[in-house]
């Protein structure tokens, strides 16, 4: 608890200073009440840095710590509550000397000398404990991200399973069974699930099945939530189906296709959905469908039909394989090479203490990659796993110290973000931008030197990826990006132990979450109460993990601490929603909200206006959505505008107001007669516009003097144009005059129903493109400057291509590598007429350099 108080404390204290050295208008207000709050978390800090007292902590100890947790909320609150009547002000919305100012500066005085006396009495406490450590003067000491940026090392890899994997494989490829039940059973950690992927993504197995699904079951499984996840899956809707219309559904694609179905960590023996799902086998004889399943009990998979034949139970890693799986992880710097004996020797004795369970070599692996410039540390973590591991030592032990060190050796930013998964359910798929925006609206990640909160976001959780505490579902092939994200259930159950030591959240027995009056954090399912609501003020970020409807009431209006709100993809009527606006203007201090995919959204009414510490506004797939009301140029904090995949007419004029933008999707271009609609020419003063996603039509316009706009934002990193299936001529006459960004990276073409790229598409206009991704087009050729030559300076410097759906390509591949002389990865689908390509032009299909 001590590292996740002194980083909230270390937090304050940035506020504070800031705001003095800034000057801001509050600050001047509450001078004498800000200075002698930064002169306590100073001494706060020195307190909090006595690690070696800190490690046996008395009742009171604990207590206290608690306490100046909770402080830093309630000032973290008062901060913003400053920080938004400063903005009231400076619009015109507050009179110096109202008697609502008034109000607010006495209470406000109050609150802060209130917070000032319980933190002098909180030092109090700890100078019985504790002796302050005050820090050396020294140079500023930063922290070094150092998580995956590409594909050379594969944390996927498998060592020691490969035949485990052909075992599984021979089973599957015989025609023995109309339907092939395969079971693979073990402990935590063993590997059962990475052998499972492995299968599902082999290209020989795939080929063999017409759809692939996969299942997470878990301890807290739904039957409902299975049926319709196999359904989506299965490209069926389940919308407004009951569980008996679902299983018809299912039975209908097992009898009419071949399928590959995994279901994984399967606990319960209460077997009746099983029964029901798979009760009507395949009746053709040279149709055979499979099912793996994975868990850790032998007497369940027995019970759902797996003979006895067709169990795999993996073994733990022999001495080798466990040193050989433990370097490619230690010492993925130098892909898997051991820089010296030293290193080897401690290496290997930390190995011996893993019993062979990949889960906690792979992990204690990662920890000491970061480390690798200092054998002493090596040897200093190596004496931390033998205390941990030397009573009652078993295979269990040796991951959960593994996990524990690894927790331990975290930067204090780091387990606040990885705290934030003991929310979503067991084996639950996180959205990787969901759960970044999460971050950056609490503000548990901010702007840092040159890089955007966002893009520092993505880093930690590459970096959470890279230490072996977080699993990736899913991808960006060209560059690592991680889309999607889970947890392994032993990294879990530490990670909801630490997350109910801290007090963010309480879990049952089951590890399954429950509200409290405490609860910072809500993974809020259609099992729960929102009533409750109503006795919490303390909660920071609520989140939907159900994909059932939710029901919602005017509790949510009492959440006044409120950072991060997602209701994403719930099923509410246009009623319900128009409610919910009213429900949600009252949460001033929200700084994440998104209602992406609710179908009753039509307009974004004037009342957001309301919500002035907003940053984050993510609204994409609203497929009703028409209006966005004028007053969202109100919200000047905002950093993210996300209204892709909506069908909204225009967004409206003034967006150049909101100066901190720096992703803006779902700009559609309107008619210039359309004066209630934001131009092109209003953008070149958003300077820190760092993505751009926008959408033409039949009916889109630029003016002579908007041409040059894009050129302007020198910050302009990723764009996007989705042309909307429009032909119109005189739509890509526009477009091609077009000047882009001088330092763009990545560009987009969705819809483009013209046979040529644009005219600015040339290595002179785009010397810094990296990546080009075009999809769903009439696309001829990609044309090259005719005046190319390798190794001059015109050469493209694109490394990643994406090609898809683009059916009149008639472009050879040689040509391509030629005057692409960077490339290194290619994603190609649906090119049928892509000459010379090394792989499949039909199906989804990658090339990576080096590897054809």
């Amino acid at each position: 608890m001590s590292y996740i108080v002194e980083y909230l404390i270390e937090k304050l204290g940035d506020q504070v200073f800031s705001a003095l050295v800034e000057e801001t208008k509050f600050a001047l207000d509450f001078r004498s009440e800000l200075d002698s709050m930064k002169t306590q978390i100073e001494i706060m800090k020195a307190f909090l840095s006595d690690t070696e007292n800190l490690k046996s902590k008395t009742e009171t100890l604990k207590t206290t710590l608690v306490k100046i947790r909770d402080l830093f909320y309630e000032a973290d609150n008062i901060m913003t509550d400053c920080l938004l009547r400063d903005k009231y002000r400076q619009d015109g919305f507050c009179a110096k000397y109202s008697p609502q100012e008034l109000v607010f500066k006495i209470e406000t005085g109050q609150k802060l000398k209130d917070i000032n006396s319980r933190l002098k009495k909180a030092e109090e406490i700890l100078r019985a404990y504790l002796t302050p450590q005050y820090p050396s003067i020294q140079g500023d000491v930063t922290y070094q991200v150092s998580g995956f940026t590409s594909q050379e090392f594969d944390p996927s890899e498998i060592i020691g399973l490969e035949n485990d994997i052909e075992e599984i494989k021979g089973w599957i490829s015989s025609n023995d069974e109309e339907l092939h039940r395969v079971g693979i059973v073990g402990m935590g950690g063993l590997g059962k699930t990475t052998i499972a992927q492995k299968i599902f993504n082999d290209i020989e197995v795939s080929i063999q099945f017409e759809k692939k699904i996969w299942v997470s079951v878990s301890q807290n499984f739904n039957e409902e939530s299975i049926m319709r996840s196999m359904l989506e899956q299965f490209g069926q809707d389940s919308s407004g189906s009951d569980k008996g219309q679902m299983l018809s559904k299912i039975h209908r694609v097992l009898k009419d296709q071949t399928c590959l179905i995994v279901m994984d960590d399967v606990w319960s023996m209460n077997l009746d959905w099983w029964k029901k799902l798979f009760s009507a086998p395949p009746k053709s004889t040279d149709r055979r469908s499979c099912i793996i399943i994975t868990t850790r009990n032998e007497e369940v998979a027995a019970s759902m039909g797996v003979q006895n034949s067709k169990i795999h139970r993996p073994k733990v890693l022999n001495e080798n394989e466990s040193w050989s799986l433990f370097r490619l992880f230690a010492f993925s710097a130098s892909k898997g090479d051991c820089p010296n004996s030293e290193f080897e020797k401690v290496g290997r004795d930390i190995v011996s203490k893993c019993a062979g369970l990949p889960l906690a070599i792979k992990t204690i692996a990662a920890l000491l990659a970061s480390k690798i410039h200092s054998v002493g540390e090596w040897k200093k973590i190596n004496e931390n796993f033998h205390e941990l591991t030397r009573e009652n030592y078993s295979s269990i032990t040796s991951v959960t110290a593994s996990l524990q060190l690894s927790y331990d050796q975290l930067p204090s930013h780091l387990k606040l973000c990885l705290l934030c998964f003991s929310i979503y359910p067991e084996d639950f798929d996180v959205r990787a931008d969901q759960l970044v925006r999460w971050w950056v609206g609490e503000g548990l990640v901010h702007d840092k030197n040159t890089k955007t909160a966002t893009e520092l976001g993505f880093e930690y959780l590459s970096e959470l990826v890279s230490r072996c505490l977080v699993d990736v579902v899913q991808r960006r092939g060209y560059d690592g990006t991680v889309y999607s994200c889970k947890m392994h259930d032993l990294v879990r159950d530490m990670t909801i132990k630490v997350a109910e030591d801290e007090a963010f959240c309480s879990f049952d027995g089951k590890g399954k979450q429950m509200f409290t009056v405490d609860s910072r954090w809500l993974g809020f399912s259609s099992d729960m109460d929102p009533k409750l609501w109503k006795k919490n003020s303390k909660l920071r970020a609520l989140l939907l993990v159900s994909s059932n409807q939710v029901p919602l009431n005017r509790n949510l209006e009492f959440l006044k601490s409120l950072r991060a709100l997602d209701f994403s993809y719930n099923k509410l009527d246009t009623v319900e929603v128009e409610k919910l606006w009213g429900w949600i203007s009252s949460l001033k201090r929200l700084g994440y909200l998104n209602l992406s995919g609710v179908a009753g959204l039509k307009e974004v009414p004037s009342s957001i206006q309301k919500l002035r510490n907003l940053q984050l506004l993510v609204l994409t797939e609203c497929n009703n959505l028409i209006r966005v009301h004028q007053s969202i140029t109100n919200l000047k904090r905002l950093v993210v505008l996300d209204l892709g995949s909506c069908r909204h007419q225009f967004l409206p004029r003034g967006l150049e107001r909101l100066s901190n933008l720096r992703e803006l999707s779902g700009f559609r271009l309107a008619s210039q007669a359309n004066t209630q609609s934001c131009k092109l020419l209003e953008l070149e003063k958003l300077v820190q516009l760092r993505v751009l996603r926008i959408n033409v039509n039949s009916e889109s316009e630029i003016s002579e003097n908007e041409y040059e706009v894009l050129s302007h934002l020198k910050n302009l990193l990723v764009f996007s144009i989705d042309a909307e299936d429009c032909k119109d001529k005189k739509i890509f006459e526009m477009l091609d005059r077009l000047s882009p960004s001088p330092r763009l990276q990545e560009l987009y073409l969705r819809r483009y129903r013209h046979e040529v790229m644009p005219e600015w598409f040339n290595p002179e206009q785009l010397s810094t493109l990296q990546y080009l991704c075009i999809e769903n087009g009439d696309l001829a050729n990609i044309k090259m400057n005719p005046e190319f030559e390798v190794g001059s300076y015109s050469a493209w410097n694109i490394e990643g291509l994406c090609l898809k759906f683009l059916p009149n390509l008639k472009e050879d591949w040689k040509n391509l590598e030629l005057n692409m002389p960077q490339l290194r990865y290619v994603e190609v689908s649906r090119c049928f007429n892509l000459k010379n390509f090394p792989c499949s032009v039909d199906k989804p299909a990658v090339w990576r350099k080096n590897k054809y």
